[in-house]
């Protein structure tokens, strides 16, 4: 064998140096790369986590102080104290199912002491709570103790999977626990709700019990399924809870197996027929006792390696032949142009993958944003139902006087109802363009607006029910114009619900009068004053709380709820207090906007 000359020991010495460099800088871009990206995973994973915590806390706390509204109805305790009274018992399941419907939980149902289902929103149902013994359930245990039960299973009667908010019915004066209130969340709802929020986010999640089984997932084979192993002592403990009824539970399969304590664990899981790598970032949520996974794809961050590591080996490969072959620049030069010409290229197209992406971004963005929007729709149904009962109420009562006055060939007084119809439906389509006009993203209808003609308006709509209950009508408006800055529909809605709840609470009383006034000095101040019985004094701090009644028969307490907000937007307040002579005074005080006395 030859010796090798200088020139080639320099050369083979040059390529040993320069394929090291090269390892060295695909090691280091690969490390980097790595472990800058799992950084940005979990941190994303992080923000994603929170969000969805929010989302179910939101979701499960708009359920959670229903069945303890529920505990205070004296329904409940007399139906527990004369179970055997047939007409009580309908009459109370008559109201959970109406109750079931405004709220829109799954179900709602009165269990005695002994933990049997007596009265259930779902009485017609075939799978009726009624007559079912609840004793074994946990919610039912922490409610005799006297305390809101919460608690997650899959119905024995319905086979749905639900949540289950629990609250002691105590017999009057307090004196002892006759039974517990169970509403029923229906768990599918906010599965679906989490999934379209995992497929804006490009990750899968799925939440976990105290067993560690998985029972709301984005992936539906995971569904059911044990993190951990499935022993015979586990299976046994879960047959005996009926958590799941008698749905099977089997095992997901992990690489490496699961580590409850361990955050940013690298996991591969089976999605379909493939099988993914997914960085798992977890929290508890600790009222519901979930534990709540997110699981953020490795595939788009392995997948962007090869071009980022073929990007670094080709600058590196730019630096050292540079410095290598500088003295031989001018031979060489057209062949370094053609490599830093195709390194371009490649730039100019790593550009525009990344441009790409950044829009696809903003287009997630946006669709989370419209996502929260709609989530507040949602949460508003309530009192939208609630601003249009009333005028549709008004609409039926003129459109019967209407059929009266035409029977009796009374044309005039006819037409002048239907006008009256006729704004009152303009009212609804102004009401109804309002929630319209948020998901738009309007800047709202404040404008200056007349007071007294508000209160005519209110009155317009209220005057049927007025005449039908005998109540005299006491306005005194001063003259001149006095306005307010404000939404004029609103600012009526809420003179339309103070108006409606006077003429209830009179119902009872032999003397039935309504005092309207509106006085100005350095504010407006609107007083409306009934007759009534007033308000009792431990009902005066809960009186704007929303589901706070103190009529069980009509509606759930929302519309001074919903008037102390409206108040509140236009920077005033609403107050309520007794009179000396007997009867409630609402008084409602706004900045004013203009005041031109005559």
């Amino acid at each position: 064998m030859l010796p090798m000359t200088p020139k080639a020991k320099k050369r083979l010495f040059l390529t040993v140096v320069l394929l090291a460099g090269l390892f060295a800088t695909l090691k280091l871009t690969y490390w980097v790369h790595l472990h800058q990206g799992k950084i940005e995973i979990q941190t994303q994973s992080e923000k994603q986590l929170k969000e969805l915590i929010s989302f179910l806390d939101g979701a499960l706390s708009r359920y959670e102080s229903i069945p303890h509204v529920l505990s205070t109805n004296p329904m409940l305790a007399n139906v527990l104290n004369d179970q055997q009274n047939p007409d009580k018992v309908q009459e109370l399941n008559l109201y959970l199912e109406e109750i079931q419907h405004v709220t829109e939980a799954s179900d709602i149902y009165l269990i005695d002491a002994l933990g049997i289902a007596i009265a259930a929103s779902n009485w017609q149902q075939s799978f009726s709570f009624i007559g079912k013994d609840y004793s074994f359930r946990p919610y039912y245990t922490d409610a005799i103790s006297g305390n809101l039960g919460r608690y997650y299973a899959v119905g024995t009667s319905s086979d749905k999977r639900g949540f289950y908010f629990s609250y002691p019915i105590y017999q009057q004066g307090g004196k002892g626990i006759l039974g517990a209130i169970i509403v029923k969340v229906d768990i599918s709802g906010i599965e679906q709700q989490s999934t379209s929020m995992a497929i804006a986010g490009q990750y899968q999640f799925l939440i976990s019990d105290p067993e560690d089984i998985v029972f709301i997932s984005s992936v539906d084979e995971w569904r059911l399924k044990s993190l951990t192993p499935l022993t015979q002592a586990k299976q046994y403990m879960l047959n005996a809870s009926k958590r799941y009824a008698e749905r099977p539970i089997g095992e997901l399969l992990m690489k490496p197996p699961y580590e409850s304590g361990s955050q940013a664990m690298l996991y591969q899981l089976q999605t379909g027929r493939d099988h993914e790598q997914y960085m798992d970032n977890h929290q508890l949520m600790a009222k519901a006792g979930w534990r709540v996974h997110i699981l953020a794809p490795i595939k788009p961050l392995l997948s962007s390696l090869p071009a980022l590591m073929l990007l670094s080996a080709s600058i590196y490969l730019l630096l050292a032949l540079s410095i290598l072959f500088s003295a031989e620049r001018r031979r060489n030069l057209q062949r370094m142009q053609l490599a830093q010409s195709l390194l371009e290229q490649r730039v100019e197209e790593r550009t525009q993958d990344l441009q790409q992406a950044n829009n696809q971004l903003k287009d997630t963005q946006d669709e989370l944003i419209q996502a929260a929007k709609l989530t507040v729709i949602g949460s508003l149904s309530a009192s939208i139902n609630h601003e249009l009962n009333q005028p549709l109420a008004a609409i039926r009562s003129y459109a019967q006087n209407t059929q009266t006055f035409l029977a009796r060939n009374m044309q005039d007084k006819a037409l002048d109802n239907i006008k009256i119809i006729i704004e009152l439906t303009d009212r609804l389509a102004d009401i109804v363009g309002q929630f319209k006009s948020f998901t738009r993203k309007s800047q709202g209808t404040d404008s200056a607006t007349d007071i007294g003609r508000c209160i005519q308006q209110a009155l317009t709509i209220v005057q049927p029910e007025i005449d039908k209950q005998g109540v005299e009508l006491d306005v005194q408006l001063p003259n001149g114009s006095y306005q307010v800055w404000g939404d004029k529909v609103r600012l009526q809605q809420v003179f339309v619900n103070i108006m409606s709840n006077a003429i209830v609470a009179m119902q009872q009383s032999d003397k039935r009068r309504l005092i309207i006034r509106v006085t100005s000095e350095d504010k407006f101040c609107i007083s409306i004053q009934d007759s009534g019985p007033g308000v009792r004094e431990s009902q005066m701090e809960k009186i704007f709380e929303p589901y706070f009644t103190t009529n069980e028969r009509h509606g759930l307490g929302l519309g001074l709820s919903i008037s102390q907000r409206i108040i509140e937007s236009m920077q005033g307040q609403i107050n309520v207090a007794n009179a000396e002579e007997g009867g409630a005074i609402f008084q409602i005080i706004l900045p004013i906007y203009l005041l031109e006395e005559c």
